[in-house]
């Protein structure tokens, strides 16, 4: 991991979030257009001591627009162009389904970017685009959510996979009790980074200590304040016996606390998962929600733009063990398959979320 300043809130195993669907470490769908698809790193051979190429064209590709965890997200990468001396671009449809982001990779190729970062809604859907771009020289660095590693150049993960999934199991643990009824209220149905951490919190209801917990639905709110609201009604109507709504998703969970803050269910049924903390202060303050985890998004944002980067400017290939410096988030290292950790999680209480801002 990087050297890091104590202040700032990174996003591990322990974390949780996701406002457009809080993204995370994935389980990859690494099939996807391996037939014609590019090397998972750059050709050439890395030069740590390159410097930095000024007036690099970098451009975002969210989920989607609108969404305050994206907003925060993109705000830091906006932070670090600027830092760069670079040309800053923002794109992304007003829906996170599957295909959506395919129309503006294309166009993003069309003009030339240097570099395109990505969170992508589909793994898969967003490849052939993607290779596309790589074969033109554009750098691609997904954020938040993972495409399949055969058509990207590195993942941004906010934390690990693992350590996310066991962090949402042992905060839904905790406020249950140790047993009863839980549900998880997830984004997208197609979402790499909810599948992921979903997977593993199945793991981790499978074992032993965690026999007396039981998982009896898994919702999609598909990011979508509203339907979120909805399905967690659905859930609290469909499960009288439920104690805790886990939601992976910052949308998620804000709709869900919205909902039980105003019904007979507050005091009763709890919510946790990932959000922010502008966003949950409200809830945890009127004891609707009494503990959630996140990373600091704009960390994420701000970090895959140097990234691309030092990549674009020969740095870096992607390559497993290659260092290189994030401006003040430090150094870090590359791992395997091109994943670079942002670092670890943060719950957040009624004893520190007034010490949070975003």
């Amino acid at each position: 991991m990087s050297a890091r300043k104590p202040q700032l809130v990174a996003a591990l195993a322990v974390a949780a979030l996701a406002l457009t669907a809080c993204g995370g470490g994935t389980t990859r769908s690494d099939t996807a257009g391996e037939a014609t698809a590019a090397p998972a790193t750059s050709a050439g051979k890395a030069d740590p001591n390159a410097p930095l190429k000024e007036g690099l064209k970098i451009a975002y590709l969210p989920k989607q627009l609108n969404n305050p965890y994206t907003d925060v997200e993109v705000g830091g990468g906006k932070v670090a162009v600027g830092e760069i001396k670079g040309e800053y671009k923002l794109v992304g449809p007003n829906d996170a389904s599957a295909s959506s982001q395919v129309s503006y990779i294309n166009t993003l190729i069309q003009q030339q970017q240097d570099v395109i970062v990505v969170a992508a809604n589909d793994p898969n859907a967003v490849c052939p685009s993607l290779n596309q771009a790589r074969k033109a020289g554009i750098k691609v660095v997904t954020f938040d959510s993972d495409a399949s590693k055969t058509c990207r150049d590195a993942f941004i993960n906010q934390a690990s996979t693992q350590g996310i999934g066991e962090s949402l199991v042992k905060m839904a643990s905790e406020l249950a009790g140790g047993s009863g009824e839980i549900a998880i209220l997830s984004a997208t149905p197609n979402a790499t980074n909810q599948n992921s951490w979903i997977k593993v919190m199945q793991a981790e209801l499978a074992k032993p200590e965690n026999s007396k917990l039981k998982l009896v639905k898994i919702a999609y709110g598909n990011d979508d304040d509203q339907k979120s609201f909805t399905e967690a009604q659905g859930l609290l109507q469909s499960y009288p016996n439920l104690k805790v709504i886990v939601s992976p998703t910052t949308v998620g969970i804000a709709a869900a606390s919205r909902y039980v803050s105003a019904s007979s269910y507050k005091g009763k049924v709890a919510i946790t998962g990932l959000g922010l903390p502008n966003q949950m202060r409200q809830y945890v303050k009127d004891g609707t929600v009494k503990k959630f985890a996140l990373w600091n998004p704009a960390d994420i944002g701000y970090l895959a733009a140097y990234a691309g980067a030092a990549m674009s400017s020969g740095q870096i290939t992607g390559a497993e063990g290659e260092k290189f410096k994030a401006g003040k988030l430090g150094e870090y290292t590359i791992g395997a398959d091109g994943e670079i950790v942002l670092g670890p999680p943060t719950e957040f209480t009624a004893a520190n979320i007034d010490q949070f801002n975003f």
